[in-house]
């Protein structure tokens, strides 16, 4: 198993909207500067933040599934399919956008924060679907809590929102000192990002020390063979996680292996 951890300043940045919208990217886009180019067919990955309020004018998509994922605030989502939509903290818009679709998108706050997360199908035949847009709120995703542990199913598993392209998305929560172990399956990929707290990951068996991990660092953890994690968050704070598991490679050609 391999723990890489990439702290901001080895990340992508961007803006939108003269600066109003600010984007941290753990997974960015070529020349905006960061370090991890992609995971799998997890090929962007935006924390994007509004102080008060940001638009982005339509823009065309194709081929890619997109989820938007609100930590605070208000995102309000339009397309040329006559979707307007507004979801707040906990919800997610996610677009399959297939043969082509135009989109424009507001982040309203105070203190908006959100995920724009791309996934990459396989394009020969996603670009001949139509294009479908779906949106969900906080309470229409599973969890559970056990042992100090929040486990919230975003994508994949017991969640409604199921992609084409092979993806598993977590929203946990740490308390101070709780730990949460997971296998990760040969061949599978972990592209993990700290929004709040700090904590560590290591390997279940404890064949290796601790790696930790702390408020906006970005780690990618890769399996040869399969391995438990062990996720503990510090004994004096909790620690907030988002967990995406997805191949480490695919079957099928991608578009920009970058």
């Amino acid at each position: 198993m391999n723990i890489a951890v990439y702290p901001a300043a080895e990340q992508g940045e961007g803006e939108f909207d003269g600066g109003s919208i600010t984007e941290r990217k753990p997974i960015g886009f070529p020349g905006e500067g960061g370090a991890v180019k992609r995971v799998g067919p997890l090929f962007y990955w935006a924390w994007a933040f509004t102080r008060e309020e940001g638009y982005i004018p339509p823009h065309p998509h194709q081929g890619f599934e997109i989820v938007t994922y609100v930590i605070e605030g208000t995102a309000v989502h339009g397309d040329s399919l006559g979707t307007n939509s507004t979801i707040g903290p906990g919800g997610a818009q996610v677009m399959q956008t297939g043969s082509g679709v135009h989109h424009e998108e507001r982040f309203i706050g105070p203190d908006m924060e959100g995920f724009q997360i791309w996934f990459e199908p396989d394009l020969r035949r996603s670009r001949q679907q139509p294009p479908t847009y779906r949106q969900f709120e906080h309470e229409q995703f599973p969890s559970e809590q056990r042992d100090g542990v929040s486990v919230k199913y975003v994508i994949g598993g017991p969640s409604p929102v199921v992609l084409t392209t092979d993806a598993l998305m977590l929203d946990l929560i740490l308390s101070p000192g709780a730990e949460y172990r997971q296998e990760l399956p040969a061949g599978r990929s972990w592209a993990v990002l700290a929004i709040r707290g700090s904590g560590t990951i290591r390997r279940a068996d404890h064949s290796a020390g601790p790696v930790p991990i702390t408020h906006q660092d970005f780690a990618v953890i890769d399996a040869a063979a399969g391995e438990e994690i062990l996720l503990r968050a510090a004994e004096d704070e909790a620690v907030r996680l988002i967990v995406i598991e997805v191949p480490t490679q695919v079957d099928y050609p991608l578009y920009n292996k970058r």
